[in-house]
């Protein structure tokens, strides 16, 4: 169980998390849905393993992001549902959000240092003397027990706001590129005007220009105009594409290929020497904003770069960064594993028919009783196993539905579909490699 807490969050640990964030102000630093600071988390990270919780920043984040959700969720709904992720903790998000609407209330400029008052005493201690200063005083409050006034300042690694200049690209107009692209456009931050659209056909252009964004047939022309570009096609097309385009390509570009299988070598070897490039795996979710992400960074890309790309795709699902090594294998767990999900829905559908059930029916409660399930396993923190132990009762109907499953062999067909298709991903992508150097600048 010790290894477990790593990965999942129990109600006790969120609650830790919550009355740290809330010592910490995070109120006061609260623009709309967004968190000024992100120092906040670091600091937060470093109580929460005091603690005896490890967790990391992006954890951290990401939890305090879902419980934002469910907030505004119930915040949306005049309050005429209950916060039904997280109902415990209705009270407390209720409590950060006041206390946020009276701080912005009372102060006409959010720019400056922001005071956490009535906080311990700093003092550095040995084992964060790697730390910038500022980052050692705001970790050491947490140590003493004197009250002072502490002033964080604003992290410079921190990314700024978005600019409402930024203009994006996407090179096809499939699903992907469209998921994306509502994502984007969903916050806000980036305006339709500054989004464009190319592809050889017309074909899928209407939905597009459906949320305002202009469409090209020139790749040349996307790439001139646009300062990040996502290229979205598929994996054989890459080279002729990058080919295409890496004469307009300059160090000012951000290039995020969406190419299963196809590496940064590969990438970073079609482009000039100097771009800025990343890799993305994202998955069909995205089209209603429920997708997975994984991202790796070029060896060219800064963290900034890493940022920016996060804050662009935070309303497409879960966002995550990690090496490259683990793309291939989110694309064999995420991106494939979307049709396994389906798969089993289906038949979870027919065997429902094949008992008696209409088939419209069955198929609706399937689709709810997969959706349902990977909310609950998502949001309650527990592992699936103990999910799954909490269905069952002695002699009852699940332990035998499951027997005969696991007489069938799925979950061993399960993860061997995963590991296939992660080679699979891994072999397209050394057949692109001997190309990664012919047209390096």
């Amino acid at each position: 169980m010790a290894a477990m807490k790593k990965y999942f969050w129990d109600s006790e640990e969120t609650e830790y998390m919550l009355k740290a964030l809330r010592e910490l102000d995070i109120a006061k630093h609260l623009d709309g849905r967004k968190v000024r600071n992100l120092k906040l988390f670091k600091v937060a990270e470093k109580r929460m393993k005091q603690a005896g919780y490890h967790r990391s920043i992006d954890q951290i984040r990401h939890r305090w992001k879902v419980l934002k959700t469910s907030y505004y969720s119930w915040n949306n709904n005049q309050q005429t549902v209950k916060l039904t992720r997280f109902p415990q903790y209705a009270t407390t998000m209720q409590s950060i959000m006041d206390e946020s609407e009276t701080w912005n209330r009372s102060h006409a400029t959010n720019s400056g240092p922001v005071r956490i008052r009535n906080r311990p005493k700093p003092t550095v201690h040995d084992e964060e003397t790697e730390d910038s200063e500022e980052e050692a005083t705001a970790a050491q409050l947490l140590h003493d027990h004197s009250t002072v006034d502490v002033i964080i300042k604003t992290d410079p690694e921190t990314p700024p706001e978005m600019d409402s200049n930024l203009r994006i690209g996407f090179i096809g107009a499939g699903n992907m590129a469209y998921g994306i692209a509502k994502g984007v456009l969903q916050s806000g931050d980036v305006p339709p005007t500054n989004v464009k659209v190319s592809a050889p056909s017309a074909r899928n252009f209407g939905r597009f220009q459906e949320l305002g964004v202009a469409v090209t047939h020139s790749n040349a022309e996307l790439v001139s105009s646009c300062d990040l570009v996502f290229v979205a096609v598929k994996p054989h097309l890459i080279t002729t594409i990058l080919s295409e385009i890496t004469d307009h390509v300059t160090r000012k570009h951000i290039i995020v290929s969406v190419a299963a299988g196809v590496t940064l070598a590969t990438l970073q070897g079609l482009l000039p020497f100097d771009a800025v490039v990343l890799r993305l795996m994202p998955n069909l979710p995205c089209l209603v904003q429920q997708g997975a992400l994984l991202f790796s960074r070029g060896t060219r890309a800064r963290q900034e770069d890493g940022d920016l790309l996060r804050s662009l795709l935070q309303h497409c699902g879960l966002v995550e960064e990690g090496p490259e090594a683990w793309i291939d294998i989110h694309t064999g767990l995420s991106g494939s594993g979307v049709a396994f999900v389906y798969l089993f829905a289906e038949a979870l559908a027919e065997g429902a028919v094949k008992m008696g059930m209409p088939s419209a029916l069955a198929h609706s409660i399937a689709a709810q009783t997969v959706l349902g399930a990977g909310q609950l396993l998502r949001d309650s923190g527990k592992h699936p196993a103990q999910l799954r132990s909490e269905v069952c009762t002695p002699g009852g109907t699940t332990i035998f539905g499951l027997h005969a499953m696991e007489q069938g062999g799925v979950r061993a067909a399960t993860i061997t579909a995963v590991e296939t298709a992660t080679e699979r991903a891994r072999e397209l992508g050394r057949k692109s490699a001997p190309t990664a150097t012919e047209n390096r600048k």
